[in-house]
């Protein structure tokens, strides 16, 4: 233990000796959280005022954090969080922030936020990019692929998101989906480091919604596995092409930003990255959300990446579709 300790890192101080470093921190209180129950924990390694944000809206406080952790494992009571991985930088400031990949298994065996309990089993991703300092959470941006979720119940996003919206009290007084005015400013100010594997796939991402689609063929693999929202896998460049065609196609005037982007090169690892970013302007156009509503609509999402001899070989793309048809139903009433 001692060497584990003597072994780390400054972004380390203040954690418990037990965890030799970041990727080991997360995967580890994940899995103490949630499948070994211990939810209290939740008091100590979240800040009482932390801020978790989401495309559904934005959690504050630990207290509120383990009212839904509690409500989640109570409608998916064998829910697991298998993680598959954990990219991360330090804080200047002290700490670090880590963007978790997470694929979770669950049986929706209760009536919860989700409807109607339905049996099914469900398999779907996550990524949550949290900011830790001094052996606590402080800060956290969270994707869960709802659509995903509610295709496995039987659903399609549209009809969900019209159906949720009712089922909160309609259009006047239901959750509000997050957008950048309702936001909060929390502790983490960083946009994570200057790796190139990061620099070049935001270089990437920035030339997509620019409309350079060529760039696809010429920094992916041709055998590339796609990880695509609505929990569709997929192989080459022309199934991205076409989910980016659908989504710049749906808000072609919208602003694209890259909030953060961490490049890691870890042993017995591909070099990879994790890149947040958003789409913010108006539903204007045909393409992945039908016909323009002119809605305005904030779209935030998480890239991650691993790279191969040939470009890159894999890629995991994460955004709540549901949340997005949600700000679309609101417009049009």
């Amino acid at each position: 233990m001692g060497d584990r300790t003597l072994a780390r890192g400054p972004e380390m101080d203040g954690f418990a000796a037990e965890w030799a470093d970041p990727t080991d921190y997360i995967l580890g209180i994940t899995r103490h959280i949630w499948e070994d129950r211990n939810i209290g924990s939740l008091n100590h390694d979240y800040t009482s005022d932390v801020i978790v944000r989401s495309p559904d809206g934005i959690v504050c406080g630990n207290r509120a954090v383990i009212a839904a952790t509690i409500a989640t494992l109570a409608e998916f009571p064998d829910r697991t969080l298998l993680g598959e991985d954990v990219i991360w930088c330090p804080d200047p400031d002290g700490g670090f922030l880590s963007s978790h990949r997470i694929l979770s298994t669950a049986t929706h065996r209760y009536d919860g936020a989700l409807g109607q309990a339905t049996g099914k089993r469900l398999r779907y991703r996550v990524i949550a990019d949290c900011a830790a300092r001094s052996g606590q959470i402080h800060d956290e941006w969270l994707i869960r692929d709802q659509a995903a979720i509610v295709r496995q119940m039987g659903w399609e996003p549209k009809f969900y998101a019209a159906d949720r919206i009712a089922r909160e009290g309609g259009p006047d007084v239901c959750a509000r989906p997050l957008t950048p005015a309702e936001d909060v400013v929390g502790r983490y100010r960083g946009a994570g480091n200057d790796h190139p594997i990061a620099v070049g796939y935001g270089e990437v991402l920035t030339r997509i919604v620019n409309a350079d689609f060529a760039v696809i063929r010429n920094s992916h693999s041709r055998a590339v596995q796609l990880e695509l929202p609505g929990g569709v896998t997929d192989h080459g460049c022309e199934p991205l092409d076409e989910f980016w065609l659908g989504l710049r196609g749906a808000f072609p005037s919208a602003a694209f930003q890259i909030h953060h982007r961490i490049g890691r090169d870890d042993p017995a690892m591909p070099p990879r990255a994790a890149i947040r970013w958003s789409l913010m302007g108006k539903h204007d156009g045909w393409g992945m959300f039908g016909a323009p509503s002119g809605a305005n609509v904030h779209v935030m999402g998480i890239t991650h990446v691993e790279f191969g001899p040939t470009g890159v070989r894999r890629v995991f793309f994460l955004l709540d579709t549901i949340a997005v048809w949600k700000q679309i139903l609101l417009h049009t009433g």
